[in-house]
């Protein structure tokens, strides 16, 4: 049973009210973008794991594995269309696992539990009758699709080094699956050869200079097959863990045109079982850890009492927003269901707190990254960007403080002289204002507010309206404790924003 709530409790009202207020000014630097990311940044995966995937004495994964998830459901449908459209990347840990039952391919085995296979389990298998109902599922919901390739079919494990898989890898069954592919005019945005095969490699690795080979031999698989420049998928890689001297590496022996996009892994909450995975996402010290990798999440099924909780939108949105400003160009969430970190309940497909932040920013978020200053507790956490198709800027106001909450004025920055102040912005239309809250004031809720509204699907398994709050201009921005925020402003002139 979902029950449905018509407003938030007042209590959570007077809470907020409770908190001390400090009165901030957030400077905009709109004169130009200090980064770029795609349209489409907000990005969620479909992973491979069969129910058997178990860690922490729990079993999180049930039917939400692609090979098993119910692609039916209302639910899970309307959540996917909302974001029109969504990028997905089809992948994990078990893609270089799996086999396509097409060409010489005959057999089309079920993953099994294994000791010694790959990540304790043995090889799978991608049906084309299975690909064709995913395909007809991605067109439907509006899909812009990310496939990740299987990077170690043909090679072998090394017998000198655990974990180390050595050979060419032999591309006949993927030849054979993007000509299927191609043939029944299904579209793919982007390849990503491979999964956490860099570096040191979680499960398997394999070495740099071999994988460049390798992935020059997949670019030139791709612009065989899609002979139309404008139609041919990217190809991306090596989506694993960041290790300079192999990433640098792979690239030398890469050269330059041959990978499209870099894609790299970030688990900065470590284990999913860790008891103090809440107090790290409310440590702001701890959230800028990650962004030495940027300059170049929880594993293991994400934590079952953070990972679907309001609480879980602090570390996710940060992380995007962070991630943005030194120009990342797509932040894609493991998962969009399944484990203890989906977006949606693995078992009623319900959207969990994190969507409806994810869904914000697809909306309000555009793609040109604006740089903000401010003076004041680092607890507040601050981004901006052009507004999305519209004139203006959006921000997103973050507040870990449980105890304090934000009046917030802005500033213009003056380009050029960093000597003249800046100008104070007063602004003439309303704000359009989103304010998220947990739904009692405990961030261990798995309800969302908008509004003092509760977000729950309606009866027809929609997503409810996600309307703003028009704000006079005139007043301050108020952040309650705890709480996140987007605001989009109209009438704020950034000239890189024109």
């Amino acid at each position: 049973m979902y029950f449905k709530f018509t407003f938030c409790p007042i209590i959570l009202l007077l809470w907020v009210s409770l908190s001390f207020a400090q009165n901030v000014n957030v400077v905009i630097h709109g004169a130009a973008s200090i980064a770029k990311t795609d349209d489409n940044f907000v990005c969620v995966t479909l992973d491979w794991w069969p129910a058997e995937k178990c860690d922490y004495n729990q079993c999180p994964w049930g039917k939400a594995g692609i090979l098993n998830l119910d692609l039916r459901y209302g639910a899970l449908i309307n959540a996917i269309k909302a974001f029109n459209p969504l990028r997905i990347k089809v992948g994990g840990s078990l893609q270089d696992n799996v086999v396509y039952k097409v060409g010489e391919v005959s057999s089309c085995p079920n993953f099994m539990k294994r000791e010694d296979g790959l990540f304790g389990f043995s090889q799978g298998c991608l049906s084309m009758e299975r690909w064709d109902q995913l395909n007809r599922f991605f067109n439907h919901t509006g899909v812009k699709l990310t496939f990740g390739l299987n990077a170690l079919f043909g090679r072998n494990e090394s017998q000198t080094e655990k974990g180390l898989w050595i050979g060419d890898w032999q591309p006949q069954n993927t030849r054979d699956f993007m000509q299927y592919t191609i043939s029944k005019g299904y579209k793919v945005d982007s390849y990503e050869f491979g999964n956490q095969l860099s570096g040191s490699g979680m499960g398997a690795k394999v070495d740099a200079k071999q994988y460049g080979k390798d992935v020059i031999v997949l670019k030139n698989l791709v612009k065989e097959l899609y002979a139309h420049p404008e139609t041919q998928p990217k190809v991306l890689g090596p989506g694993g863990f960041y290790e300079e001297k192999w990433f640098n590496t792979f690239l030398e022996v890469s050269g330059q045109g041959i990978v499209d996009g870099l894609t790299h892994h970030i688990y900065n909450l470590r284990p999913g079982d860790d008891p103090n995975m809440m107090n790290k996402i409310l440590d702001p010290s701890y959230l800028n850890q990650v962004s030495q990798t940027y300059k170049g999440g929880a594993l293991n099924g994400g934590s079952k009492y953070v990972s679907r909780t309001f609480d879980d939108g602090f570390w996710y949105l940060d992380q995007m927003g962070m991630a943005s400003t030194y120009d990342q160009k797509v932040f894609c969430r493991q998962a969009l269901i399944g484990g203890n970190y989906g977006l949606l309940n693995a078992t009623t497909f319900v959207p969990n707190p994190d969507y409806y932040g994810a869904l914000l920013w697809h909306r309000l978020m555009g793609s040109t990254v604006l740089a903000v200053t401010k003076e004041s507790d680092p607890n507040l956490r601050v981004y901006a960007h052009c507004a999305k198709k519209k004139p203006g800027v959006s921000l997103i106001f973050i507040n870990l403080s449980k105890d304090r909450s934000f009046n917030i004025t802005l500033s213009n920055a003056k380009p050029g002289d960093a000597g003249k102040p800046n100008y104070e912005f007063v602004g003439k239309q309303n704000r359009e204002e989103y304010h998220l809250r947990a739904l009692t004031g405990d961030i261990k809720d798995d309800i969302v507010c908008l509004k003092d509204v509760p977000m729950v699907q309606t009866d027809s398994e929609d997503i409810p309206a996600m309307d703003p709050k028009l704000v006079d201009a005139s007043t301050p921005i108020s952040i309650a404790a705890q709480s996140i925020a987007y605001v989009t402003i109209r009438d704020f002139e950034a000239p890189a924003c024109v």
